[in-house]
């Protein structure tokens, strides 16, 4: 017998009617909102009793997603073991969008992008805090009583620079914390010399998950109270979006003289930077740094462009609610906004996998020389 399920770390579908799955070619499903909000895009749920069999899954309700261009050209992922996600023919069509595949074994898992469960979050800040050098801070607690886990490689020293990576504020954007996974493989290994220069330097401080709750409700892009994390930076409390707020509160004891906010974009296909130079304080030496950091990451990276990409704001224009904003403006340091695709790059594409985790993190990876390379210009 075909079964739909989705009750389980990160899952999210609901079928729409339990008599489609007599049909395996029409299997009817929708996309559950994010708790107390209209968002929804992100689904990842497993089938299973399907082997063999040609089965059409169709999300009923696409055309009311978030992000409608993200549809476009798009193929979801799927996998047997939750560790090796490959792409399956998916197409929109007339607000619906439809899912097209024979399962080879009894279980599959499909999803909107490769899942970061929060049992894998757990796992990766296992690894590292057995490490001498790398200390946890739980800076506190969500609304649903998870840890806010911040890892810092390198003592608590305030006369060296102090650099700070986020990530995964939206929950559905899975793509950032497998980044992060890569860059901390390189910047923790003793032997990399990139990595020496720059822990020499300076003190890391690396939030993997900003948003736990949502990551485990299956939310694309809200906490457990429906609000966006990032548009929470110039008004964040402890009743609302407690994890910007905690977070925020360790960030003014150390200091901040370089943050780099970690994302996914639903619609473009490319891997790009967005700064802040909208903030009313950005001068010419943010911009050199600024410039400095995305020639280098383009060096480090075939993967990384800097052709395409969200539009500048206008001087003295930025939101502050958004982190990359709010940092720059409060800390006066070097702050961005990290983007990778759902999809695939469109310049360097993979027909089996497209964007994947192996290639996020090799792009977590390789940005450690542009970080190495700008560091002598960040002022103090």
């Amino acid at each position: 017998m075909i079964s739909i399920n989705s009750n389980f770390d990160g899952g999210n579908i609901e079928l729409n009617d339990l008599s489609s799955l007599k049909n395996p070619s029409g299997i009817s499903l929708n996309i559950r909102k994010d708790h107390q909000s209209d968002f929804y895009q992100w689904f990842y749920f497993r089938l299973s009793g399907a082997k063999g069999q040609n089965c059409v899954m169709t999300i009923e309700n696409a055309g009311g997603a978030s992000y409608l261009q993200g549809w476009e050209d798009y193929r979801a992922v799927a996998s047997v073991d939750r560790l090796n996600w490959f792409r399956v023919p998916t197409r929109y069509d007339n607000g619906k969008l439809i899912i097209t595949h024979t399962p080879e074994t009894d279980s599959l898992y499909y999803a909107y992008f490769a899942p970061y469960t929060m049992e894998r979050h757990n796992d990766l800040i296992a690894d590292y805090i057995q490490d001498p050098d790398i200390s946890l801070t739980v800076v506190g607690q969500t609304l649903d009583g998870q840890d806010i886990d911040v890892l810092t490689i390198g003592e608590m020293d305030t006369s060296k620079l102090q650099y700070w990576i986020t990530a995964r504020q939206h929950p559905g954007e899975t793509m950032a914390e497998w980044w992060i996974e890569g860059f901390l493989d390189r910047l923790c290994d003793p032997d990399d010399p990139v990595s020496r220069s720059l822990r020499d330097k300076a003190v890391f401080h690396i939030v993997p998950n900003m948003n736990p709750d949502g990551s485990k409700r299956g939310h694309l892009r809200t906490n457990a109270a429906g609000i966006n994390l990032n548009r929470e930076w110039d008004k964040a409390t402890i009743e609302k979006s407690p994890e910007v707020f905690h977070v925020q509160t360790m960030m003014k004891k150390t200091g901040v003289h370089f943050a780099l906010d970690v994302h996914g974009d639903e619609a473009l296909p490319y891997n790009f930077i967005a700064g802040a130079e909208g903030v009313p304080s950005f001068t010419d030496h943010d911009q050199d740094l600024l410039d400095s950091f995305l020639a280098g990451y383009k060096k480090s990276s075939p993967d990384f462009q800097t052709r395409y990409g969200y539009p500048k704001d206008k001087p003295g224009s930025a939101n502050l609610g958004i982190c990359t904003n709010y940092m720059a403006e409060t800390f006066r340091c070097l702050a961005m906004t990290l983007e990778m695709p759902f999809k695939d790059t469109v310049e360097t594409p993979d027909l089996v996998f497209g964007w994947s985790p192996s290639r996020c993190q090799k792009l977590g990876a390789a940005s450690l020389d542009p970080m190495l390379w700008v560091m002598d210009k960040i002022k103090r």
